[in-house]
């Protein structure tokens, strides 16, 4: 399932919201809302969602469809792709691990194997485009999360307002809206974490009961004329222990990777890029679609169109698990995670869209 950039996608949201032209039906939003709140629940897949919405039940009572998120299906490109507004082959975060200048960043960290990247890897250079069409929108998130290098590279220029505990997020939202704020970015971290942890099963449940009670508090908590758009940036696929590592004779034409395990970038060692791409389809055809670096580009998967600093990001070879297996990079130690997400099935593509007006 590839991303529909033109269409209902979460690239789209933020352009619809604070662009010149009215919003497009998908969205399902007032023409003129007197301030609008944009809520991300990563890691909410639609498959999920409608398998588990028992345990959420205010969700479950807003209206809702489904829309489709980017590729790779990840939180750094999926995050990027929502506060700018453009799929990953322009705003170029292409993932959790990225190939830049012959080093492999850890996005989420914003650290390479030298440790913290932030002056090294300048965040405004390798994302360059400002957030929220350069407005300064106050952003609601993790407080941790303040002066990371990926918060600087997708949600820099407005007020940054961090929660300690969940139940301080409506709480922030709302103090934003009383300064007269007529547009709120909101966060939430927990679900995908504890997917990661623990997969589906009573934890999981748990958390999304503990996430709808969020949404309760806020929905209780804004004020009239309000406009709530709540999405996510994946979906999930439990993969367990299910994880491949490289044969040797793949391994062996291989000088590093990036990537995630489910969409694990293979950049080869030099001259070696056919002979990998011939020995990654005989050996895991059955569990991935294996594509060169010019089908991605050709098909569109990034976006429609790609400059030469970003394509040079690709490796040359990626292997994209259509089974719930993970791949272990050949040069990076396998995570024990449970729930994982990267590929293009609809378990990790479709996210919901879920709007309510007060």
């Amino acid at each position: 399932m590839l991303p529909d950039y033109s269409g209902a996608n979460v690239r789209g949201i933020i352009p619809a919201l604070l662009g010149p032209i009215d919003p497009p039906d998908w969205l399902n939003v007032r023409r003129h809302a007197t301030a609008r709140v944009v809520l991300v629940l990563d890691g909410l897949g639609w498959e999920q969602f409608e398998t588990f919405q028992q345990h959420a039940p205010t969700l479950a009572a807003l209206h809702r469809r489904s829309i489709t998120t980017i590729a790779p299906s990840t939180t750094a490109a999926g995050l990027a792709s929502i506060s700018t507004g453009l799929p990953p082959a322009e705003h170029g975060l292409l993932g959790y691990r990225m190939a830049v200048g012959g080093e492999v960043l850890n996005v989420l960290s914003w650290r390479t194997a030298a440790g913290d990247a932030r002056k090294a890897i300048e965040p405004a250079r390798i994302q360059p485009f400002e957030p929220f069409l350069g407005e300064r929108v106050p952003v609601v998130t993790n407080a941790l999360f303040g002066g990371s290098g990926f918060t600087t590279a997708h949600l820099r220029g407005g007020p940054f307002t961090g929660w300690r505990t969940p139940s301080n997020l409506a709480v922030r939202v709302r103090s934003q809206l009383d300064t007269g704020q007529r547009f709120v970015y909101a966060y939430y971290d927990g679900i995908d974490k504890v997917a990661h942890e623990f997969g589906f099963g009573a934890y999981y449940n748990a958390e999304l009961a503990a996430a709808d009670a969020i949404v309760a508090q806020l929905i209780e908590m804004l004020p009239a004329g309000v406009d709530l758009v709540i999405t996510a940036d994946h979906g999930q696929v439990h993969v367990g222990k299910a994880l491949i590592k490289l044969s040797g004779d793949v391994a062996a034409l291989v000088a590093f990777g990036s990537g995630e395990g489910r969409f694990r970038w293979l950049h080869a060692r030099p001259g070696a890029a056919g002979e990998l791409l011939d020995a990654c389809r005989q050996t895991y055809s059955d569990v991935a679609w294996v594509v060169d670096r010019q089908q991605v580009i050709d098909q569109r998967w990034f976006g429609p169109v790609i400059s030469p600093p970003v394509a040079a990001r690709l490796g040359d070879v990626a292997m994209v698990a259509h089974e719930p297996v993970s791949f272990i990079g050949p040069d990076e130690p396998g995570h024990d995670l449970a729930c994982r997400h990267g590929s293009l099935t609809s378990a990790e593509m479709l996210v919901p869209l879920f709007t309510h007006s007060t």
